[in-house]
């Protein structure tokens, strides 16, 4: 009776050991996918591709209607149009933009920066900002025609007309030393050199300004309304100048004459 126990018990233990340390499960299969899923998988991919690119170059729904602008100032928006160029009917995808922002700024020297975007699905955007004027000079070969002079000290238009509160500028080399200062940095520095300076004035000094005059790349002088002058000196140390020039001219309303060249020991006088 024991045995028989003792038998049963080791059979249902040998039972119970087989049950959980059998043989892994098989992994399961992973299905390819076969030839003919993949040609028409890859017929699908060429016919979509094909019509993406029949959209983009051959349909006529996204293709140049309308050319529009902005930020003009002194220019029209018909004037950039033109000089744009821009190619009305093609593929809005195939228009280089940097062609025609090349092709403004080279045949519009006014403008100082354009920004050309594509509006889709029919528009092509011109966005332009204009150069604007700190110094104005007489035009060398338009007699009565002035050029004007932007604050890079770019030569940008010439006009007929001044425009209103813009200084002068006045190269005037009257002096043996001021004619080789002349030679040495040549008149397109000495230029850049009076737009450094017309750029640090005073705001009341700026609207007060009526000439620049340059006779040396350290002798520049303002010729202000009412008769007043200041000699300005170089470019060197402008902002001292400006604040200078501005506890003069409180200190001494009634003066005409002002020296910050040397921004340390500036002076005024009556005549």
């Amino acid at each position: 009776m024991g045995a028989a126990t003792t038998a049963d018990r080791g059979e249902r233990g040998t039972s119970g050991a087989s049950g959980t340390s059998g043989p892994p499960p098989s992994p399961r299969r992973v299905r390819m996918p076969g030839v003919r899923t993949l040609v028409v998988t890859g017929v699908l991919l060429v016919l979509l591709g094909a019509g993406g690119i029949w959209l983009l170059y051959g349909s006529p729904w996204l293709r140049v209607e309308r050319v529009r602008t902005s930020g003009t100032q002194v220019l029209t928006p018909g004037q950039v149009r033109e000089a744009a160029d821009v190619p009305v009917g093609a593929p809005l995808i195939s228009v280089d933009t940097g062609a025609i922002e090349d092709r403004l700024r080279r045949k519009l020297p006014r403008i100082d920066s354009v920004d050309v975007v594509r509006s889709w699905p029919h528009g092509i955007g011109l966005k332009v900002t204009e150069r604007k004027p700190v110094l104005i000079a007489d035009s060398t070969e338009n007699a009565g025609k002035f050029v004007e002079v932007d604050a890079k000290g770019v030569r940008f238009a010439t006009v007929g007309k001044a425009p209103a509160g813009v200084p002068r500028l006045e190269l005037a080399p009257d002096r043996s030393g001021a004619a080789a200062s002349l030679r040495r940095f040549g008149p397109d520095r000495l230029v850049r050199e009076a737009v450094r300076i017309a750029g640090r004035l005073p705001k009341a000094v700026a609207r007060d300004t009526r000439s620049v005059k340059v006779r040396s790349y350290d002798d520049i002088s303002l010729e202000l309304t009412g008769g007043r002058t200041v000699d300005w000196g170089s470019s060197e140390k402008s902002e001292r100048k400006a604040i200078a020039l501005t506890a003069l001219m409180k200190a001494a309303p009634k003066a005409h004459h002002f020296d910050v060249s040397v921004p340390t020991a500036p002076a005024s006088s009556a005549s």
